[in-house]
C-alpha cells in the first residue's frame, strides 16, 4: 500500500519497519519551537525530568512573541523565565526582542533558514503547521510534549490519514492564499480534516507564492488538520536559496513525494480561478461568505499582520490599497510586520510612510491582538476585520466583540471603506 507525503516523512524518522495510517510511532525530531506562553510550563515539566541539558542546543527555538514586547508584569515574568532557561541551557536559537532576526515565531523560523523539506518539526503552538509550505511535516503539540521532546529529541505520533487537495487554474487578481484556505475551511468545516494531513498537489500549486503557501498551511489547523503540506518545487527551492542556502548547499534535506498508489481518506479538486474574496464571519473560520453575498458590515478596527499574513508580500498588497487613500474616520487600522527583517524591508520600500500617511498605526512584530493579548483589544460591540487565523468568541477582546477574517487586500479595502468590502477603481465599494 502506497504512502502519502506526510507518511513517508514520518517513516523516514522512525525505527518502525513499516507504517500505516492509525499506527502509533515514535519519531526523531529535527526542530522544536516554543513561545512565551507555552514554554514556561514546558520548563516546569522539563525540570522534573532532571535532565541537565536539552537533547540538542541547536534544535530548540524559543521566541517571545505572544505577549511581547511585555504588556504587563505577568508577561514580563513569563519571558524572563524563558530567557533564563535559554541562557542556562545554551539554546542557540533564542530570538530576543530587537534583534535583527526576531519576530513572530512562524514567520522567523523559515525566514531564518531553520526548516527544510523532509524535516519533522513540533511546536507548542497550533499554527506550527505553517512550515509544511516547505515540504516539512510540522505540527503543534502541548507544553508537556515539548518538555519531553526537549529532553529526548523524540515524540510520538499517530500516523494520520490524508486528504488530497488538487489545485488547478490560477487565482484572479488580488485574490490570495488566505481566500483559498478560507474557502477550503468553509467547504469542509472546522473538523473536516480532523487529525488528517491536508496534502496539496496539482498544476495550480506552481501559481502560488511562498507567502500564499505559508498562509494556507498556517490555517490547516483551522480545519482540524494535523498538518498541511505542499510539494517541493522550484518556487520552494528558490525560497531556500534565499533563506537557507547552507542547507541547500549541503543537501541536508530530503524531498518526499507521495506514492502513485497512496491512499487518501478523501480527495477534492479546487479551481483557483473560481476562488473569490472570502471572509469568515463570527465565530468560526468555517463560517465563510464571499464579498457580494452579504449586506454591509460596519467595522471599528482592521488588523493586518500575524503569523498568517504578516509577510512583506502582505504589507505590499496593503500599501498599494492605502497609497493615496486614508483610513475611514472611526476605524483603527493596525499594521504588524511579521519580523524585524520584514519591518526593515517595509521601511526601505517606503511602505511605512504609506501606512502612516493613511492614518494607520504600525506596531513592532508581535502576535498581540490575534489572541487578544495587546496592541488592539476590542471593546464590547466592536467589530474587526483581521488577517489573523481565528475568530472565536472573545478571541480579540470582549466576548461581545466580533472578529471577521480576510486577506490583506480585503482588510486594507475595508479600512478605507469603513465596512467589509473591496474598492472599485474610483475607490467605491464593490
Amino acid at each position: 500500500m502506497g504512502l502519502t507525503m506526510t507518511q513517508k516523512i514520518l517513516r523516514a524518522k522512525t525505527d518502525a519497519p513499516t507504517i500505516e495510517a492509525g499506527d502509533l510511532i515514535e519519531c526523531r525530531l529535527d526542530l522544536l519551537v516554543g513561545n512565551d506562553i507555552t514554554t514556561p510550563p514546558a520548563i516546569d515539566v522539563f525540570e522534573q525530568t532532571q535532565c541537565e541539558s536539552v537533547f540538542a542546543s541547536d534544535a530548540v527555538v524559543l521566541v517571545p512573541d505572544h505577549f511581547a514586547p511585555n504588556k504587563d508584569i505577568k508577561s514580563a515574568t513569563q519571558c524572563q523565565k524563558m530567557r533564563d532557561f535559554a541562557i542556562q541551557k545554551g539554546i542557540r536559537y533564542y530570538y530576543e526582542l530587537g534583534e535583527k532576526d526576531m519576530g513572530i515565531e512562524h514567520v522567523i523560523v523559515p525566514e531564518n533558514g531553520l526548516v527544510a523539506p523532509g524535516d519533522i518539526v513540533i511546536g507548542a503552538d497550533s499554527h506550527t503547521c505553517t512550515y509544511g509550505a516547505l515540504g516539512a511535516f510540522s505540527t503543534g503539540v502541548g507544553s508537556t510534549d515539548l518538555a519531553c521532546a526537549m529532553a529526548t529529541g523524540k515524540t510520538w505520533f499517530r500516523v494520520p490519514e490524508a486528504i488530497k487537495i488538487s489545485l488547478i487554474g490560477v487565482l484572479p487578481p488580488h485574490v490570495s492564499g488566505k481566500d483559498v484556505i478560507l474557502s477550503i475551511i468553509g467547504k469542509i468545516g472546522v473538523d473536516g480534516a480532523l487529525y488528517q494531513s491536508l496534502e496539496f498537489s496539482g498544476e495550480g500549486v506552481g501559481s502560488l507564492s511562498m507567502a500564499d503557501r505559508f498562509t494556507i498551511c498556517n490555517m490547516a489547523i483551522e480545519a482540524g488538520a494535523k498538518n498541511g503540506i505542499f510539494p517541493v518545487d522550484d518556487i520552494a527551492l528558490a525560497y531556500m536559496r534565499e533563506f537557507c542556502p547552507d542547507r541547500l548547499a549541503a543537501k541536508s534535506y530530503e524531498v518526499f513525494t507521495p506514492d502513485e498508489d497512496a491512499v487518501y481518506a478523501s480527495e477534492y479538486t479546487i479551481d483557483l480561478s473560481q476562488i473569490s474574496f472570502t471572509v469568515a464571519f463570527p465565530h468560526l473560520p468555517s463560517n465563510t461568505k464571499t464579498i457580494g453575498e452579504f449586506d454591509p458590515v460596519k467595522i471599528q478596527q482592521v488588523v493586518i499582520g500575524s503569523c498568517t499574513n504578516g509577510r512583506i508580500e502582505d504589507l505590499e498588497v496593503a500599501a498599494e490599497v492605502f497609497r493615496g487613500r486614508q483610513v475611514k474616520k472611526g476605524v483603527r487600522a493596525i499594521i504588524i510586520p511579521g519580523s524585524q527583517r520584514i519591518y526593515k524591508k517595509a521601511l526601505q520600500k517606503g511602505l511605512i510612510d504609506i501606512f502612516i500617511d493613511a492614518n494607520c498605526v504600525v506596531s513592532a512584530p508581535t502576535c498581540g491582538p490575534c489572541l487578544g493579548g495587546h496592541m488592539g483589544i476590542l471593546a464590547d460591540g466592536e467589530a474587526c476585520l483581521s488577517t489573523t487565523n481565528r475568530n472565536f468568541v472573545g478571541r480579540m477582546g470582549h466576548k461581545g466583540s466580533k472578529v471577521y477574517l480576510g486577506s490583506p487586500y480585503v482588510a486594507a479595502c475595508s479600512a478605507v471603506l469603513g465596512e467589509i468590502g473591496i474598492l472599485k477603481e474610483g475607490g467605491e465599494n464593490a
